[in-house]
């Protein structure tokens, strides 16, 4: 049986740590699917098309059984089911993360048993970079210098843009 793997976020923005998420995820499954997940009620620091255009541009040169899918609306568990889908990749780097995630894991499995989540710990350079510490950095005089070292040069530039 294909190993399928979902790897899902807001990714606003995508950070090294995804790419490092995505580049285990590669290994793990015949075939990961990063899905970006789309809530029109939330307000994003980049646009959809942005985000969409930043996950494909990390992937141009990645591992070829990688796609990106957008998800809108509904649950995962759903979603996940739709594609085929076999496991869930999440990533944990500290015990909030941990506690957030056993809750969603435990919901989950309730609403779709068949469905098992890999927790993956990344290395110690990246396990304090998240997507809202760039966001608070950006503006900031000298962010370009943090920005650029926490999150792929594709992504680094779709921000840049933004800020002219």
């Amino acid at each position: 049986m294909k190993r399928i793997g979902i790897y899902a976020g807001s990714f606003d923005p995508p950070t090294k740590g995804h790419m490092w998420m995505i580049e285990q995820g590669a290994e793990l499954f015949d075939e990961l699917v990063v899905v970006l997940g789309v809530n029109p009620d939330k307000k994003c620091f980049l646009s959809e098309q942005q985000r969409m255009d930043a996950l494909r541009g990390m992937l141009v040169n990645g591992p070829a059984n990688v796609r990106v899918e957008k998800m809108q609306g509904g649950f995962l568990v759903d979603f996940v089911k739709r594609l085929g889908a076999t496991h869930l990749l999440r990533g944990i780097r500290n015990t909030i993360d941990f506690e957030y995630e056993k809750s969603m894991d435990r919901m989950n499995a309730r609403m779709e048993p068949g469905i098992r989540t890999v927790y993956l710990m990344p290395p110690p350079e990246l396990e304090e970079i998240s997507s809202s510490f760039v966001r608070g950095f950006v503006g900031v005089q000298g962010w370009q210098r943090w920005v650029q070292a926490s999150v792929p040069a594709n992504v680094f530039n779709i921000i840049a843009t933004q800020q002219k």
